[in-house]
């Protein structure tokens, strides 16, 4: 099988640091391919790669079946890239900004303004295309990043971090028009996201990486079955009774409940649905009324705590080596 998106054995070292160790991914056309993982686990040296913004040190990448050293410049002929921070002339305004990409990709003027209005229609930038991009909000800047990345209607779209600092309108609006690229242009999409929401939704299939290695690959639900059970979720109305409920669920399950104090929520993993009605009847029986009873899957979050160890924020340094300042890499 050909895949549209394929590394194998993928290694790069910056100096003393490695950021890839050996990385083996694959993504089929017209998908979604989630690459998750915490600040330097690898996830922008990977799209620098694939983009061919750097070379690896070993191994052996392809993007539409082309070799992303020996044939660089067909790769380039067919990907679109969104990076974490705005790409736009800040000088320029946001129509002005589409027509001077389109005639850097060889588009006649008529073309390059033609694509320009049509990108801006798109997005819902129509009347703020006379702007520049300094009177944007968050989400209208991330949208005329997007729609940069769409003029030469590349093949492949490659999305680092792309809704980093978006409120959760913004976010839920660049989830729609990428479903409509997938969708309606079968455009190949590798996204990667410290979000596993953002992957949950979106991925047809995840990878996770941790310090440059795949530690974890395969679709939400069969991620999230490596987990395995459930979890119970109870919010009981008097939040001075949380120790209460989790010294229940302790004794119930046999299992050390996790107590979210800010949430006021205790979850416990259980693996026996017929557990639930003791439950409620233990906590009839103390005086303790929930206002949230709830049993769930994992979620994407336990599954990454799962197989790192740690949450997917957690980080140290970025993928060059230099320490975390608190910035996504």
């Amino acid at each position: 099988m050909t895949y549209a998106i394929e590394t194998e054995g993928l290694v790069k070292r910056y100096g003393t640091t490695t950021a890839l160790a050996g990385v083996d991914l694959r993504a089929e056309t017209g998908t979604v391919l989630g690459l998750l993982g915490p600040n330097g686990a690898g996830k922008t040296t990977m799209v620098r790669v694939l983009a061919t913004l750097i070379k690896p040190d070993a191994g052996i990448a392809r993007v539409g079946g082309f070799d992303t050293i020996r044939q660089a410049h067909d790769v380039r002929g067919l990907i679109g890239l969104t990076g974490q921070y705005a790409s736009v002339d800040e000088e320029m305004t946001g129509f002005e900004n589409l027509l001077l990409l389109g005639r850097l990709l060889d588009l006649s003027r008529g073309e390059a303004k033609a694509r320009a209005r049509e990108l801006l229609a798109r997005f819902d930038l129509t009347e703020a295309g006379g702007r520049t991009p300094d009177t944007y909000s968050g989400g209208m800047r991330r949208r005329l990043d997007l729609a940069a990345s769409l003029v030469g209607r590349p093949a492949f779209l490659y999305l680092d971090e792309p809704t980093t600092g978006l409120d959760p309108r913004s976010r839920g609006d660049v989830w729609q028009m990428l479903r409509e690229l997938v969708r309606d242009e079968g455009v190949t999409v590798l996204l990667t996201t410290q979000y596993l929401d953002e992957a949950d939704q979106l991925a047809s299939d995840i990878v996770v990486i941790d310090h440059g290695r795949v530690i974890a690959s395969g679709t939400s639900d069969q991620l999230k079955a490596q987990v395995g059970g459930q979890s119970l979720e109870i919010r009981p109305a008097d939040p001075t009774r949380m120790a209460d409920v989790v010294a229940l669920l302790r004794e119930l399950t046999g299992r050390e409940p996790v107590q979210e104090s800010e949430r006021g929520q205790v979850t416990v993993a259980v693996s026996d649905e017929d557990l639930l009605p003791v439950v409620v009847r233990r906590l009839d029986e103390a005086g303790i009324r929930a206002t949230e009873f709830a049993l769930r899957l994992p979620s994407l979050d336990e599954v990454f705590m799962t197989v790192t160890g740690h949450r997917s924020q957690d980080s140290t340094e970025h993928d060059d080596g230099s320490a975390d300042k608190g910035k996504a890499a």
